[in-house]
């Protein structure tokens, strides 16, 4: 299986007008060939299929090639394969889906379908979460924004409290929307583990943090917890 024979199914799926159509729900430019979710997770299921047994270089160059194409769908495609490998996912590739965010990643769909291999990748090596504590300096606001989302799942297992608390404060003024929108969500996860410690978090620097962190952050919160921190900010 090539690079170009993945794409050439990809064009057949493709469907007139919806390219057009997705790309309202981003205000950066995206290059979309116009196909359906379901369609897309389905031939990532069969290059899963076809690759599982490759080596790992095979696998990322193949990965890295279709990135290359710029390609809203192309992108997506590698992020849904390479969830199927999430129980691989340890140093190594943390490196590889870096440098994809580096050179590829370009809008929240890509971040977001990035995010829970590089989640698996700190859940097998925990050390590798300090790492992010560099990535909320970066120019790159979509590495910015995977400092954020690259916590998600501890967050929603109550894990690494703490240093979601650091990582999240270090970009709690960011002026970046997108970035924003990442910190509030991963606040939002970190709630129902931890509601005490993150309204605590969040009440220390109510007067400074961006009105669209709070209401992300509050989505998850009962009505009186909520209301304290909107009424405050």
């Amino acid at each position: 299986m090539t690079a170009e024979e993945i794409r050439e199914q990809l064009d057949a799926c493709a469907v007139p007008g919806r390219g057009e159509g997705a790309k309202r729900y981003f205000k950066e430019p995206i290059d979309p060939r116009g196909v359906a979710a379901g369609e897309l997770k389905r031939i990532a299921a069969e290059v899963y299929r076809e690759i599982k047994a490759w080596p790992v270089g095979q696998r990322n160059r193949l990965c890295t090639e279709l990135w290359e194409g710029g390609k809203f769908e192309d992108g997506l495609l590698v992020c849904y394969v390479y969830r199927r490998f999430e129980k691989q996912c340890g140093v190594a590739e943390f490196k590889v889906f870096e440098s994809w965010i580096n050179k590829y990643v370009s809008n929240w769909a890509h971040n977001d379908s990035l995010a829970p291999v590089v989640c698996a990748c700190i859940g097998k090596e925990p050390a590798l979460m300090q790492q992010l504590t560099d990535w909320t300096r970066a120019k790159n606001r979509w590495k910015r924004r995977a400092a954020a989302t690259s916590l998600l799942k501890e967050a929603k297992h109550g894990r690494s409290t703490e240093f979601i608390f650091d990582i999240a404060g270090r970009m709690i003024q960011d002026p970046d929307e997108m970035v924003q929108k990442g910190v509030g969500w991963l606040l939002k996860e970190t709630y129902p583990k931890r509601p005490a410690e993150t309204l605590e978090f969040l009440m220390e620097r109510i007067e400074t943090t961006p009105r669209l962190i709070v209401r992300y952050a509050a989505e998850k919160m009962p009505e009186a917890d909520r209301a304290l921190v909107m009424k405050r900010r």
